[in-house]
Formats: structure tokens, C-alpha cells, sequence
């Protein structure tokens, strides 16, 4: 062993300890290993920060925002509204929410195909009056066997064709990997239609701060207009769009005539429906019914063009100057640029109209502006601004414009007229310039620590290969492995992915590992293809602890979750992704 290799195996072996202790943050330690990579001279000083200029990371950064950006369009909450409505029985509600998590993440990063269907998961809850703890962790899992079949669906896939690129010339293309990843998403999916049972059932979520201030009884007010979808049809009818926890509290038709939202009463154009429900709530059924928020279209202007106008949930202070007065009479929006949408007061159900509305100390408003001057504004009036969620009322959502981008660019990949990371770069800065994203909410979907733990470790990864630390270690499994069959080979490098996978997170795991598997192939006199498949599907295929996959970490906290019991569904899953996957890869990759 020589002085590199040395130097390389105790930085990997020191980056894996720092793992597993958990006391500091993965992307520091990243920074961390970079350093001491340099500083030994494994890596040299002009190639230290050429990580962060990787395709990798901008296909990673890019594939985040356009994932926000059809998370934020409603498009798939509208879609299961439609298509499920009444399904309560748990089990076809798991089928249902895996199986739509598993194909959006076909097309969108799997983190976040998860989130987008948390809140939908959720509702399904209420409905069948279940525990949410019986649908999150099938539908994490769901989104891994998801993000296989596609080359963005997850991290591992996206650093296994740059590593394909490296040694061949030719990365893998988008759908390379959907042959296995199809099977394997298939076989979780019914497994998982049956095995959410050995999930603890009745556990609750943790408490957070965004669920201490959930203030659910908003009141506000939309119109009716021509291209609302319940325009000439029954009050009864709307409330059938409108999401459980949406009232029709009142009617409002020729500005002043004020009529009780009886459930045959048909609705008519510039008709006003005074709503109550939990702004995330009222902004769903609201954009699903193409209504028009009451307020909305008064201009707040925004002082430059870095400014950004949104909504802000504030409390009356006790010595506020709206106390005793309603929006009307203080010409809220003329005097301040403020646009008032919502007003949530405990225990009261409100008649009146929103403008109309005495304030008193306590109530809890909905405010739309510019951000910039919001705070001066809050001062001004006497409101405390209240933390903790966001608050979307009033945005209007851009339905399928980022679908067509994404598909746009999806297109452009598979038919290679751009590479991936120059089409979903251009996707990404499309959906902020067709107001999909704000800029704020572009940079908010980026997940920063991991991008910096990826520039900062794929100048390692290259350490470990450049020094013939990775041949070292690919000669020993070589001669562990000479006597094993060639299905027994990939066996053991997915089971090695899958294994430090939960220390090391899935795109580090692919990081170390690939390099190590593309040398034991050659050893072998085998094709890399199947064995740097194989390490993707292990890397990605984390079902045993909540810390090796973001996807696993999101529904930890939401599921009410502890850590011993992902390994109650996971490792039969574990099972069954080792015992299907070999032959799938021998099929459709065969190495000889």
C-alpha cells in the first residue's frame, strides 16, 4: 500500500466514522474530508473545488426547483380529487398514494414527489380515520423504487452516469434505467399494498412549531367568475370540490344582497362566497375551482424588481391601531399597499363580509404584500407577525405550465438534442421566469447541504481512484468473489451499496462505492454496466433506518415514527429488491 492509498483509505474510513457519530452535519463533514484531501495531497489544489462545477450539481439543484415547481401548481392534489373521492378503505388509499408517489418520481426527484403528496396523505387520513402512520413510510419507500427507473428520480442514478461518462465516453440516457427500476417499483408497490400491516398502527405525529400555530378557521372571500369551474352550478356542488375542511359560510350576489348558503342555491357570475377553512385549504379549493380571491386583484406594487410581494399571517396587538376598526374604514390597502384575505378569530363564524369585519386585539389576519416593507408596515399598525408556515393565499398557481417544462425537457434529453444538465438548467430558470417559483421559493427548493456535500466529495471519490485505493480494495473482493457465481457477485456489490448507504448517504455511498465496482468488474473480465447498475439500485434502496435517504428523514417526524421500525417493513422490502434485482440487471445489463 502506498502513502496515497493510505492517506485516501483514512480519510474514507474517517468520513464513515464521522457518519455514523452523528454529531456533525453531513455536508461539514464533506467539506471537512475535501480539506484533509488537499492538505495530504490527494487532491490537488487546482481539481479542489472542481465538485461544485459538476454536472451533478446543477442536474440535482435543477431537478429540486422543477419538482417545487409542480408541487406548487396543484396539479396532482386536483388530479387524486378527481380521480378518488371516495375511496376510505386504508388499503386501496396505500395503493393509490405508493403508486402515485412511485411514478412521479419517475419524472421529478423523488424528495420532491414525497412532499408534494404528504399533505394528500394526510387528508386520505381523515377521511378513512386512520393513522397517517399507515401511508408515510409505504410511500417513502415508494418514492426510492420510484426514483429508480429514471435518471433524475434520485441522486445515486444521476452519479452513476457520470461515472459511466468517465470511464466509457457515454453516460447513461434517461430511461436507461427504467427496465429494472420498473420491475423492482412493481413488486414494492404490491408488496407494500399488503405489508403497510407490519407498521405499529395509531402513532401520532410530532409536535412542531408549524402545527402550534395551525389556526384552521380563516375566513375568506372569493368570487365567482367566467372561468370558474362552478359557475352555474349549485352550492352543494362547490362544496363537493372544496377540501373537508372547507365551509361555505355565506353568499354575497350584487355586492349587497346577502343570501344563506342553502345547497341548492346556483351559483352566478360575480357572485362572493365567504369561505372558512385553513389557508392551505382555501388556496387548494380555491385554485381547483377557479375562483377568484376577493382582494387579489388590488395591486400591492413592490419597490424594485428584487422584491417580492406574498402573504404573511400576523396577530392584532393590544394596542393596534385597527382595534375597532374594519378594512373599509381604514382604507387598509389605499393608506398602507396592504391587501387583507383572511381573518381567523377563535370560536367565531363571521356573516359579514371581510371588509366589514370589526377587528379586535387577538384576531389573526392573513396579509398580502411586499416583503420588504411588511415589517415596517407590521410596526406601524401594531400587528406581530407569527412564524412557522407558509402562507400561499393569494398566489395564484400556474397549473400545468412547469408539467409542459419539465416534459419539455425531459424530451430534449431523451432524444439527446441537449445534455440533461443544460435542459434541466434552462427548465429551472423557465419555471421562475413563467412565475411558477418566485426567485425566493426557487433558492428555498434547493437543498443546499447536499449539493455542498456532493462538490465537496466527488474530488474524494476521484482520490480513491486515482490512487489505486479502489483496485486495492476491488482486488480483495475479487478473490472473495472468484468462486462466487456472476448473479453472486452483483449480489454482493448491491448488498455493500445498500449496507453503507444508511452511514454515508446514497449519493456519497455512490460516490465511494462505484469506483470500487467498476474495478472489481474489470478484475471479473465483466461489463461495468451491471455492476455500476447495481450499485445505484443499492445505493437508492435504503428501507432500514430513517438517516440514509431525505425521502426516509421527511415522513420520520409527520408518521410519528422511531427509528426500529423501518426496519419492520423495510427489510423484507430489502429482501425483495436483492432477490429481483440480480436477475433484472442479468437481463437487461448483461455483463458478458
Amino acid at each position: 500500500m502506498t502513502q496515497a492509498q493510505a492517506f485516501a483509505f483514512a480519510i474514507l474510513i474517517g468520513l464513515m466514522v464521522a457518519f455514523i457519530w452523528g454529531r456533525l452535519r453531513y455536508d461539514l463533514i464533506a467539506v471537512l474530508a475535501l480539506l484533509a484531501a488537499v492538505f495530504t495531497g490527494i487532491v490537488p489544489h487546482k481539481a479542489a473545488f472542481s465538485g461544485f462545477g459538476d454536472d451533478i450539481v446543477i442536474i440535482v439543484a435543477s431537478a429540486l426547483v422543477v419538482s417545487a415547481a409542480i408541487e406548487r401548481s396543484g396539479v396532482i392534489g386536483a388530479f387524486l380529487h378527481r380521480v378518488a373521492p371516495g375511496v376510505t378503505s386504508v388499503q386501496a388509499q396505500v395503493v393509490i398514494l405508493v403508486t402515485t408517489v412511485s411514478v412521479l418520481s419517475v419524472f421529478i426527484k423523488n424528495i420532491g414527489a414525497l412532499a408534494m403528496m404528504i399533505p394528500v396523505a394526510f387528508q386520505m387520513a381523515r377521511r378513512s380515520k386512520a393513522s397517517p402512520s399507515s401511508f408515510l413510510m409505504p410511500m417513502a419507500f415508494g418514492s426510492l423504487l420510484g426514483g429508480l427507473m429514471t435518471l433524475i428520480g434520485t441522486s445515486p442514478n444521476i452519479v452513476v452516469s457520470r461515472m459511466r461518462e468517465e470511464l466509457t465516453g457515454r453516460p447513461f440516457n434517461m430511461f436507461d434505467f427504467t427496465p429494472v427500476g420498473l420491475g423492482l417499483a412493481a413488486a414494492g408497490v404490491v408488496f407494500l399494498a399488503f405489508g403497510y400491516r407490519l407498521l405499529p398502527r395509531g402513532r401520532e405525529a410530532v409536535p412542531t412549531m408549524e402545527k402550534a400555530l395551525n389556526i384552521k378557521d380563516y375566513m375568506t372571500e372569493a368570487r365567482i367568475t367566467a372561468k370558474s369551474t362552478v359557475l352555474g352550478k349549485s352550492i352543494s356542488h362547490l362544496s363537493t370540490l372544496l377540501d373537508e375542511e372547507v365551509l361555505v359560510t355565506g353568499l354575497v350576489r350584487n355586492r349587497v344582497e346577502r343570501l344563506m348558503p342553502r345547497p341548492d342555491v346556483v351559483l352566478r357570475q360575480g357572485d362572493i362566497v365567504l369561505l372558512k377553512g385553513d389557508p392551505q385549504a382555501l388556496e387548494r379549493g380555491i385554485s381547483r375551482t377557479r375562483l377568484e380571491l376577493e382582494g387579489h386583484d388590488r395591486p400591492t406594487e413592490a419597490k424594485g424588481v428584487d422584491e417580492e410581494i406574498a402573504g404573511i399571517e400576523v396577530v392584532i396587538g393590544p394596542r393596534s391601531v385597527l382595534i375597532g376598526q374594519t378594512a373599509k374604514r381604514l382604507a387598509l390597502h389605499d393608506r398602507f399597499n396592504i391587501n387583507l384575505l383572511a381573518v381567523s378569530r377563535s370560536s367565531k363564524r363571521f356573516t359579514e363580509r371581510l371588509r366589514d369585519i370589526a377587528l379586535r386585539p387577538g384576531d389573526v389576519l392573513v396579509l398580502k404584500g411586499d416583503l420588504v416593507l411588511l415589517p415596517t408596515r407590521l410596526m406601524e399598525l401594531g400587528l406581530l407577525p407569527l412564524a412557522g408556515r407558509e402562507i400561499r393565499l393569494g398566489n395564484p398557481r400556474k397549473g400545468l405550465i412547469p408539467v409542459v417544462v419539465l416534459a419539455g425537457a425531459m424530451g430534449l434529453t431523451t432524444f439527446g438534442l441537449l445534455p440533461v444538465a443544460t435542459a434541466f438548467f434552462a427548465a429551472a430558470v423557465l419555471t421562475v421566469m413563467l412565475g411558477s417559483l418566485s426567485l425566493r421559493e426557487a433558492y428555498e427548493a434547493i437543498d443546499w447541504p447536499i449539493l455542498i456535500m456532493l462538490g465537496a466529495l466527488i474530488p474524494v471519490s476521484e482520490s480513491i481512484r486515482t490512487t489505486g485505493g479502489a483496485d486495492l480494495i476491488a482486488g480483495g473482493l475479487a478473490q472473495f468473489s472468484s468462486s462466487l457465481p456472476l448473479y453472486g457477485a452483483l449480489a454482493m456489490i448491491m448488498l455493500v451499496a445498500m449496507a453503507a448507504t444508511p452511514f454515508l448517504n446514497n449519493a456519497a455511498t455512490v460516490l465511494v462505492v462505484a469506483p470500487i465496482a467498476v474495478s472489481l468488474a474489470q478484475r471479473l473480465g465483466y461489463n461495468p454496466d451491471a455492476f455500476l447498475m447495481a450499485v445505484a439500485v443499492g445505493a437508492a434502496c435504503d428501507f432500514l433506518t430513517p438517516v440514509g435517504h431525505q425521502c426516509n428523514t421527511l415522513v420520520l417526524g409527520p408518521g410519528g415514527y422511531r427509528f426500529g421500525d423501518y426496519w419492520k417493513l423495510g427489510l423484507p422490502l430489502s429482501f425483495i429488491v436483492v432477490l429481483l434485482g440480480v436477475p433484472l440487471i442479468l437481463l437487461f445489463w448483461p455483463p458478458v
